[in-house]
């Protein structure tokens, strides 16, 4: 339950920030059988993000341990569970330069394949780290030892890895494309080394198929102005109006803030969307407080907050149904 309705809400707060999210490839999504995804970092959290809403299935994802130092992803991070990966730079570095840990993950690599035991599906991003070059960095070789080790010694049938680009056409400006492109599966089961390096040049192949081609799709929203009839395309853009309203100071503050916040290209968007839900659920609070005083009814007071959401919704997705 609290995995949909945080979905739910930042796919919302995805649409505040980026004008349309395109999908491409979407029917090759597997809907069940153990999974892992093989996605591209550019653009921080929000590649989670927009990977656990396109995807039409619960999925576990995997972060860097290091965001948890921030106490807002850290919140998000337990209500998600989150599976938190230590990388080889942070240990170091924490570590005074010190060889890191070798065993440091394996709890993160038990977690993966208890998951995938359970035909679940597991986000994994192999180049290790999000970064803002054009092209697709090493790869890792964890994902492929997870796969094999999972196939080989847990004897986990049907395995597939899938290839997941995301590109960007501006990834840290409000009002902009991202577009998530879904690459050919690989068959563990008829995947015939046990070799983790080739596992691992196999992945960056599929995966660069999807992540490196230039420009984002032409392919355009979809028009739904003459489908959705006069009354209700009226009401839907009343309810959009009120929710731009409603929403318009906190959203705005929230970027001030992932502006001033920021360090580095991959953060603005992600601290937008972050401290946004923050700001806006405090307001909700506000709200709801203020008009409790006045009208002293808690059903006036949950018509408001539900008027509030609704109008965060088509605020949202007024331009564009709702497809995922």
């Amino acid at each position: 339950m609290i995995y949909r309705v945080l979905r739910w809400i930042t796919g919302i707060a995805l649409y505040w920030f980026y004008r349309d999210i395109l999908v491409t490839g979407h029917e090759r999504i597997p809907r069940d059988g153990p999974l892992l995804i093989a996605v591209n970092h550019q653009n921080a959290l929000v590649d989670s993000l927009i990977t656990t809403w396109i995807m039409p299935r619960r999925i576990a994802m995997t972060a860097k341990a290091t965001l948890a130092d921030n106490a807002l992803i850290a919140l998000f991070f337990r209500m998600l569970n989150v599976i938190p990966l230590r990388r080889t730079t942070d240990e170091m570095h924490n570590s005074g330069g010190s060889a890191a840990d070798r065993s440091r993950n394996n709890d993160a690599f038990r977690d993966i394949l208890s998951i995938l035991e359970h035909s679940g599906a597991v986000l994994i991003f192999p180049e290790g780290k999000s970064h803002n070059l054009a092209g697709l960095e090493p790869l890792k070789t964890g994902l492929a030892r997870v796969a094999l080790q999972a196939r080989d010694q847990r004897g986990i049938k049907g395995i597939r890895i899938l290839p997941l680009g995301l590109m960007f056409e501006d990834k840290g400006t409000p009002g902009t494309v991202a577009e998530a492109r879904v690459g050919e599966v690989i068959e563990m089961d008829a995947w015939p080394a046990t070799d983790y390096a080739a596992l691992t040049q196999e992945i960056a192949d599929r995966l660069r198929v999807v992540s490196e081609t230039a420009g984002i799709s032409s392919q355009q929203p979809e028009n739904i102005q003459h489908t959705k009839g006069l009354i209700r395309g009226c009401l839907i853009g009343l309810a959009a109006s009120w929710g731009r309203l409603t929403h318009r100071v906190p959203i705005r503050i929230a970027r001030k803030i992932a502006i001033n916040r920021s360090t580095d290209a991959d953060e603005p968007a992600m601290f937008t969307i972050m401290f946004g839900i923050g700001l806006v659920l405090l307001t909700y609070v506000i709200h709801i407080a203020i008009v409790g005083v006045l009208t002293h009814s808690v059903w006036i007071a949950f018509l408001y907050l539900a008027g509030l959401v609704s109008g965060a919704y088509w605020a949202a997705f007024e331009d564009h149904p709702h497809r995922y």
